[in-house]
């Protein structure tokens, strides 16, 4: 038996899988509010106690985590209590060499290999190698990168925090757009555009004042969601601007990314964003800003791209590298 976790700041998931040859298969899978609990460890318990599975049953754990993992440790971002892999170990009496915490999206990595063609949306099909490196770029409340080395014919996972790099303009009204975010921030990072509350910035960037179509909304967690279907349907023009730019930057950076990583197996899309604006991606200036990088683009021309569907790919990750775990110490 597997136990995987995939740890926000919001909410987390749970879940027990059956190890298998490459995908586990999911067995339980259950979401908490994590807040309402004072550690993992009361997590788990509740978990265990609602599925009935005794915690001698768990061969190895993995657990991705919103926030930098050392080792073996996690600081989430927004969560009071840090999340040590040693001592979930200890009070489960799980093997703590089986036990491991990794970034989450360094855990959404190692699902992308096992994806079905039915949880992927392709925006270039590319030719893929099967020796190369992949690599993944997920925005959602913030912006995640992740690479998969491919070592001896098996992809390894590693975590970057990309999100944080300086945002690189490619046009004069990206250069507008950066001063606009230096004024604010003191500095322009990718996640200041790539990310939820980079559309709103690219909203405020876009209005002189709030549009009639997004309105004024209780929650400024509606925003993103409010201006990404109001420039979806076309009812504001500054909105379809706001959403150009996001999804131009959102290609560049994935062609960034895929150069750096040489990620000629593969660069995946993730994250809660991507799903939500699909027919914006598939329009052409994703993959156009993704290729027009001068002398590579031939190179990237050849690179699959793909679009991620699978809303728990986290969560699936989590459970492929625990039960790469319980097979590598079962080979010894």
């Amino acid at each position: 038996m597997l136990l995987a976790g995939d740890i926000g700041g919001t909410k987390t998931l749970l879940g027990f899988f059956r190890a298998a040859a490459e995908r586990p298969e999911p067995l339980h899978a259950r979401e908490f509010a994590t807040l309402a609990f004072q550690n993992l460890g009361d997590m788990i318990e509740s978990f265990l106690k609602a599925t009935s599975v005794a915690a001698a049953d768990v061969d190895a754990a993995c657990f991705g985590a919103a926030g930098p993992v050392a080792d073996n440790v996690a600081r989430l971002t927004n969560v009071p209590w840090p999340v040590d892999g040693a001592e979930i170990a200890e009070r489960f009496d799980f093997d703590p060499e089986r036990t491991v915490l990794v970034n989450d999206l360094e855990a959404t990595a190692y699902a992308m290999p096992v994806l079905e063609p039915g949880e992927v949306a392709v925006l270039q099909g590319g030719i893929a190698q099967p020796n190369g490196n992949a690599a993944v770029i997920a925005a959602g409340t913030g912006l995640g990168e992740a690479l998969l080395h491919n070592v001896d014919g098996r992809f390894i996972a590693s975590a970057s925090e990309g999100g944080h790099a300086d945002f690189s303009a490619r046009t004069p009204r990206e250069l507008e757009l950066v001063a606009d975010l230096t004024r604010q921030y003191g500095r322009a990072q990718i996640e200041h555009v790539l990310s939820g509350p980079g559309i709103v910035n690219l909203y405020r960037f876009t209005h002189p004042r709030p549009c009639d179509a997004v309105g004024e909304p209780a929650k400024k967690s509606e925003m993103p969601a409010l201006i990404t279907k109001a420039a979806l349907e076309r009812r504001c023009p500054r909105c379809e601007e706001a959403l150009d730019l996001f999804v131009q930057a959102y290609g560049a950076e994935a062609g960034n990314l895929a150069l750096r990583s040489v990620a000629t197996a593969g660069v995946y899309v993730g994250g809660g964003i991507a799903p939500k604006i699909l027919p914006a991606l598939e329009t052409g200036a994703f993959m156009d800003a993704f290729r027009a990088k001068e002398p590579m683009v031939d190179l990237l021309a050849t690179i699959p791209v793909s679009v991620v569907l699978n809303r728990r790919a986290g969560l699936l990750g989590a459970a492929v590298r625990a039960n790469q775990l319980a097979a590598d110490l079962h080979d010894r």
